[in-house]
């Protein structure tokens, strides 16, 4: 792949869009090369999180590339879309957690991209938006959906009906970001994170997920439901009875995914 690298650091991935003379702008090659490193990291049942960052220091990724679309037909922007939002559904769907590592400009796609992610930590240099109004379009990848979302319809609209970009402060104070980082730490915070997580039980992180974002759109009785479901499903696994006896035995638990 040219521009999208994968990495395996143990039981943690990272994939970095590695574009750094385009801002990292997505077009059609990167998003393709980004969906093949999704579906690696989908079908390596040995990871247990996903780290997604920026290469070069400026951008995480500064949007959808505005060279390669000025002059599409409409065919060519409905297809365009339906990539986009193939690539980051397929993100969102990962089992595993993803923790998105904004470490510099974050625009359009780019927050659209982030947005996929489960969570976002952002160095004190990056810049959230979503501009698309200013070239007379809207975000086209999921941001009108997965922004509202998160922080709600009312900041959503004041994000994306000025086109204005946030810094990190702000982006933590809304909500978009967890954490705001300086920038030499961010990716030392998201493998702690990541290193955290992955000595949980995988089983256990893949329900907990699959619930929270499954329920969120439920009434409160249907979302305990799909809960209660899971969490006595959990009592069927080998890493559940290990859990427990590595508990009560005062030792570290040792969990195989089974």
């Amino acid at each position: 792949m040219d521009f999208v690298k994968l990495e395996l650091d143990g039981p943690i991935a990272v994939i970095t869009i590695d574009r750094p003379k385009a801002l990292n702008a997505l077009n059609r090659q990167v998003l393709t090369e980004l969906s093949q490193a999704i579906a690696q990291v989908a079908a390596n049942t040995a990871l247990r999180a996903l780290i997604v960052t920026g290469g070069g220091e400026k951008a995480f990724v500064a949007g959808a590339d505005i060279a390669e679309m000025a002059n599409f037909t409409h065919a060519e922007a409905l297809t365009f879309g339906e990539l986009g939002h193939s690539v980051l559904d397929s993100l969102e769907a990962l089992t595993i957690p993803v923790i998105a590592a904004v470490n510099g400009f974050a625009l359009g796609g780019g927050s659209e991209l982030a947005l996929a992610c489960d969570f976002i930590y952002a160095s004190e240099k990056a810049k959230f938006g979503l501009p698309e109004v200013t070239l007379a379009v809207i975000p086209g990848f999921g941001g009108t959906q997965r922004l509202t979302r998160l922080v709600g319809r009312a900041r959503a609209k004041e994000m994306i009906f000025t086109g204005d970009m946030i810094d990190a402060v702000k982006a933590k104070d809304i909500g978009l970001a967890l954490e705001v980082l300086p920038a030499a730490e961010l990716m030392a915070h998201c493998k702690k994170i990541a290193t955290t997580i992955a000595k949980r039980g995988p089983l256990a992180v893949a329900q907990a997920k699959h619930v929270i974002d499954g329920g969120a759109a439920l009434q409160l009785k249907d979302g305990n439901s799909i809960e209660r479901d899971a969490f006595a499903r959990l009592f069927g696994t080998a890493d559940q009875k290990e859990g427990m006896t590595a508990f009560l035995g005062k030792r570290a638990a040792e969990f195989k995914n089974a």
